[in-house]
């Protein structure tokens, strides 16, 4: 059961604003924990490499989504934030939607806030199973991303409801890994005008390319990223996405091996490529 929020007064003891950057757990960036949509994603998600396994089951709700990550990563950088200044840091976190709002760069409209109820069901309710290790220690079983969320309201003189707070509980999963482990890199400002894609192929980049430039074939980029069409159409995300530069810190390029060696290219060698990712400063300072 989670604490309630410290009062001064009528005023919660919030954990916002958020002073530093954006921050969040290599983990989260380097494997597909969350679906890639705008709209409600009620499939099982499923992940494993001969390393890593990832299994992800919903509600009625749907998946929590790459947008419903922001939640996540603005509590992870508060904790983060908190770390850093020497503070303790629990597993509860109080905050004001304008905060996070301002941080992600969402107007404060009703939708908006519709939509992070939304979110916050969904981060309650999706089912996780991993056999990622957080904090030096495993964990058999299923867990959410929040074990408590609530959205605390006031009321106005014409009995509008007006909200106040959001109260959090942070999984125990992720609360070691941030605050054990210690591995959390910064995210570009610009992340948050990213489509889906678009951020899975950052955060993969981000999170593998610290020692300098690494080439993956097309299909594990794939299923690294969570895409869950076909390759060919993945394919033709990717030459897109390479073309247009549109990765902050990164540049990708499509390593087509068919047509390397003089073959033309048909349906059955498409998936018959690499991707060759590239930090941006590497480029600058040759």
């Amino acid at each position: 059961m989670s604490q309630e929020p410290s009062m001064q007064g009528d005023l919660f003891a919030f954990d916002s604003p958020l002073l530093t950057e954006v921050r969040g757990e290599r983990s989260l960036m380097a494997f597909p924990f969350f679906a890639l949509s705008k709209t409600k994603w009620t499939k099982p998600l499923e992940y494993k490499t001969e390393a890593v396994s990832i299994e992800i089951v919903c509600t009625p709700k749907g998946v929590a989504t790459i947008y419903d990550k922001e939640v996540l990563l603005y509590i992870a950088s508060l904790m983060v934030a908190k770390l850093d200044a020497g503070e303790q840091v629990s597993q509860d976190f109080f905050f004001t939607a304008h905060d996070l709002f301002r941080v992600t760069g969402v107007s404060g409209s009703s939708r908006s806030y519709t939509r992070l109820s939304d979110a916050l069901e969904r981060l309650q309710g999706t089912q996780i199973k991993t056999n990622i290790e957080a904090g030096g220690e495993g964990q058999a079983g299923f867990f959410s991303w929040l074990s408590d969320a609530q959205l605390h309201y006031t009321k106005t003189s014409k009995g509008d409801k007006r909200l106040k707070a959001i109260k959090v509980r942070l999984c125990d999963w992720l609360y070691r890994a941030i605050l054990r482990d210690r591995r959390v890199l910064d995210y570009d400002p610009t992340y948050f005008q990213l489509g889906p894609i678009e951020r899975r192929l950052y955060e993969v980049a981000r999170s593998a390319c610290g020692h300098g430039p690494i080439e993956v074939e097309l299909e594990e980029l794939r299923l690294q990223t969570g895409y869950q069409s076909s390759l060919k159409h993945f394919r033709y995300e990717v030459k897109r996405i390479a073309d247009e530069s549109s990765i902050p810190g990164f540049l990708f390029d499509l390593v087509d091996r068919a047509e390397t060696a003089g073959v033309t290219r048909s349906r059955k060698n498409a998936g018959a490529a690499s991707v060759k990712i590239t930090p941006k400063l590497l480029l600058q300072n040759a």
